[in-house]
């Protein structure tokens, strides 16, 4: 019978030992890779009946989650006080436009400065390549989106690359939008606008 007990104790400990070490293996494996702002970018296209705008927005921070060559999770911070425009060489215009976009118009950028995005999910579809699912907040508002994303891990870290597709309504973005007015003609501009992301990160 002390055997038996024996025996059942000692299958008890190789099982918790065997969780523990399991556990304690998977933490280990997760790695946090700082985001290189410099060397990452934002481009966003915003498109209208008329035609379109390009530009860019700096990244404040951000983090991209690995397990092994695996993507997990990652959070990023654009800064919104940074929107540039690229297609208009006219400064005057230049300047208007950017004006409009910081307003409260569009991002309201003076209340807020950052819009961010958290990895809530990743689901690998083939050798590097996931479908992102993740909290997007703009204006204090959050909404979730899903969006194809290609991760190449490197020497120093990894490099990622997506294309994010924003309806701008879901965020009180209203400005000569066809969710919110009729009529609109040539002026209006598409609820949707993209994001192309670049992120270079490091250990």
């Amino acid at each position: 019978m002390k055997s038996v007990k024996f025996f059942l104790a000692s299958i008890a400990v190789a099982l918790f030992v065997s969780g523990s070490v399991s556990a304690d293996d998977k933490v280990k494996k997760a790695t946090n890779l700082k985001v290189n702002t410099s060397k990452s970018e934002l481009t966003w296209v915003g498109k209208k009946v008329t035609g379109e705008h390009t530009g860019k927005i700096a990244l404040k921070e951000g983090t991209i989650v690995m397990d092994g060559a695996k993507l997990t999770g990652g959070k990023f911070v654009a800064d919104l006080t940074t929107i540039t425009n690229t297609d208009l060489t006219d400064k005057e215009y230049n300047g208007k436009l950017i004006g409009h976009l910081k307003s409260d118009d569009f991002f309201g950028v003076e209340k807020h400065p950052t819009a961010t995005f958290v990895v809530t999910k990743a689901t690998p579809k083939s050798t590097g390549v996931y479908e992102v699912t993740g909290d997007l907040t703009i204006k204090g508002i959050t909404k979730p989106v899903t969006f194809p994303v290609t991760v190449k891990t490197t020497a120093t870290g990894a490099e990622a690359t997506g294309k994010i597709v924003v309806d701008r309504s879901k965020y009180d973005i209203k400005y000569n939008s066809k969710s919110f007015f009729e009529n609109l003609g040539d002026k209006m501009i598409n609820d949707d606008f993209t994001i192309d992301v670049k992120l270079v990160a490091s250990k």
